[in-house]
């Protein structure tokens, strides 16, 4: 991907840093990490190092030591409010651990964002909705994987199958990223991984980001696996409604496929997501159920403030997007 334009002085003291320039300094305190659009897109763009790069950035960029203590201070502060504003689960039995994911799951009171895309979204909107997800759905599956190395026995296992499905079961055309691909294009949208970014609001990147700081760090491989289970159980409905906003809105299986193969894979992966390797890793390592909790926790948190602000801009009558020009405006940071 590019570099995208800074947005303040977070994100234009680490691109003076890829570009060669001094380390950039670690911030001791954010008045709200997971909404702040500065520090969440400097905090993508140090994660994308340890994905496909960034055009023009040297691949040493990937371990060098300034920028990834950049990095670690502002996951300190996105897990410090996570810790903050979510409810300690308490003592968690390892053996009912998937049941209590799916009660989280059905407890969520996130605002209702499947069904007003399914019933009311204008196609505009639901361009603007696909481009949020862009940068996760075209990388779909990568952050995940992290966790293949960190798990074992029954875990392992269970997640090789989910993820051996959410790459197509090698085969490229069948593959989630390329399924999602296909919808952009068919919306008329860029299809270049990262061609969005700079649109991209705090809430956006912080749903993304989120995976990566667990996927990153093997003390945070429970909450990965927790994370995975909460996505695939909170996946079917919601992507039926997506299909059908699409076909109300005149498109055909061109456009839908990535949602409608949701609905079929995710209503198989959501019981042995939960089970299997949620619950099969809390029964190997005990010590790790209450991080797969946080991991549904905190990914049901982060999608809560992500679809408000879509639905909040949407009722006000203006975009969810950023507008392009302020961060360009703000280049002069670097």
């Amino acid at each position: 991907m590019q570099l995208p334009q800074p947005r303040g002085p977070l994100s234009a003291a680490l691109s003076e840093a890829l570009r060669g320039g001094a380390p950039p300094p670690a911030p001791a305190s954010a008045d709200d990490a997971l909404g702040d659009d500065d520090l969440q897109l400097a905090l993508f763009l140090c994660h994308e190092l340890m994905y496909g790069g960034i055009d023009g950035v040297p691949p040493e960029a990937e371990w060098d030591l300034g920028v990834i203590a950049f990095r670690l201070a502002l996951e300190r502060l996105m897990l410090a409010q996570l810790r903050e504003e979510i409810e300690p689960a308490g003592e968690i039995d390892p053996g009912e651990v998937g049941d209590a994911i799916f009660e989280l799951v059905e407890r969520d009171d996130a605002p209702p964002l499947s069904r007003y895309v399914a019933q009311r979204a204008t196609l505009e909107q639901f361009r603007e909705f696909v481009i949020h997800r862009s940068a996760y759905q075209l990388k779909e599956a990568d952050p995940h994987t992290f966790a293949m190395p960190r798990v074992r026995g029954r875990a392992k296992a269970a997640m090789v199958e989910i993820q051996a499905d959410e790459y197509g079961g090698g085969e490229f055309e069948r593959m989630h990223s390329q399924l999602f691909a296909k919808t952009m294009a068919a919306l008329g949208l860029d299809t270049t991984y990262g061609a969005y970014v700079h649109l991209l609001p705090g809430t956006t990147l912080a749903t993304v980001n989120l995976i990566s700081v667990f996927s990153l760090h093997r003390r945070w491989r429970g909450a990965l696996v927790g994370h995975l289970a909460g996505f695939e159980i909170t996946s079917p409905e919601p992507n039926r409604r997506y299909g059908n906003g699409l076909r109300r809105l005149g498109y055909g299986p061109e456009a839908t496929e990535f949602y409608d193969e949701h609905v079929e894979a995710d209503s198989v992966h959501e019981q042995i997501a939960a089970h299997d390797l949620a619950g099969g890793l809390a029964r190997q390592e005990p010590a790790l159920a209450a991080d797969v909790i946080f991991g549904v926790q905190a990914l049901l948190h982060t999608e809560k403030r992500f679809v408000t602000h879509i639905l909040d801009s949407w009722e006000a009558g203006r975009t969810s997007l950023l507008d392009p020009a302020p961060a360009a405006a703000k280049a002069a940071y670097a």
